[in-house]
């Protein structure tokens, strides 16, 4: 007999996806689909984007976002070129954020939402994007963050591995959305801080801004029911900014930004 967490989470399960491959290119449009026609969800999306776009710079080189398959970034930044690991209906092309395909200083950034943590080996990412972004541009990303709230949520209620203790800043790949490890973007940026800054000295940690203790939890993501009607978003947001005064502790999700310079005496950002 499944437990009552089990059995819940196959309750709350979206209809739309339920028991698909999630490493098949039809589950991404579903999920597509899914992110336009939940208004709760739709709304932290529309969010994330308008953070992400505040935080390229000017200038006339193409941004490149990752893993744009079930998303709609292009709607907020100009220009935006998408890319995802599997042939999607909607995306410009198939790109592998180990192995970006494009000249060197030829992009004003990468962003991206949810995807470094699906990236199996991180350094080849940022090696890569340390080669392809010019100086001046950034990584700007929205990814889960390690907390004493989001270590219960991810690991409970989450289907994604979600390890802060893992050793390495990879993991094996057994499919290119499935791989995973939620826990990957703090490793590298927060407990491995000082590791990334002498191994990557051309980026520049701007910003870390924890944020999102509950929204998204309601919103069910794109793989389960909302909990929340739309228009309880503002009230939500509300209950969010009161939480604030507890810290950093109470968030699920951290915006990013890293600066791309070849000046490795420039002051390091702060944790938000």
């Amino acid at each position: 007999m499944p437990s009552p967490l089990l059995a819940t989470k196959r309750l709350l399960a979206h209809p739309l996806t339920r028991g698909l491959d999630i490493d098949d290119p039809w589950t991404t449009a579903l999920r597509r689909r899914i992110i336009r026609e939940k208004p709760f969800l739709k709304k932290i999306y529309r969010e994330w984007y308008a953070l992400i776009a505040s935080a390229v710079p000017g200038g006339n080189r193409p941004i490149l976002e990752l893993g744009s398959g079930a998303g709609f970034m292009d709607e907020f930044i100009h220009g935006l070129v998408t890319s995802d690991v599997l042939a999607c209906p909607g995306v410009h092309m198939v790109a592998d954020g180990q192995a970006l395909p494009f000249a060197a200083g030829a992009l004003r950034g990468v962003v991206m939402v949810e995807v470094l943590h699906h990236i199996p080996d991180a350094g080849q990412f940022f090696a890569a994007a340390g080669r392809c972004v010019a100086p001046g541009g950034v990584i700007a990303m929205v990814e889960p963050w390690v907390t004493a709230w989001s270590k219960q949520v991810y690991t409970r209620l989450h289907h994604e591995p979600f390890e802060p203790d893992a050793v390495d800043w990879g993991f094996s790949s057994s499919g290119p959305l499935s791989s995973a490890n939620g826990a990957l973007p703090w490793i590298i940026l927060e407990r491995d801080r000082e590791k990334f800054e002498q191994r990557f000295p051309q980026w520049r940690i701007e910003t870390i801004k924890p944020l999102m203790p509950l929204r998204y939890l309601l919103s069910g993501g794109v793989s389960m029911r909302s909990l929340q009607p739309g228009w309880s978003f503002g009230f939500w947001k509300t209950v969010e900014s009161a939480l604030n005064r507890f810290g950093p502790d109470a968030s699920m999700f951290a915006f990013i930004v890293l600066r791309r310079t070849d000046h490795d005496s420039q002051p390091h950002g702060q944790i938000v």
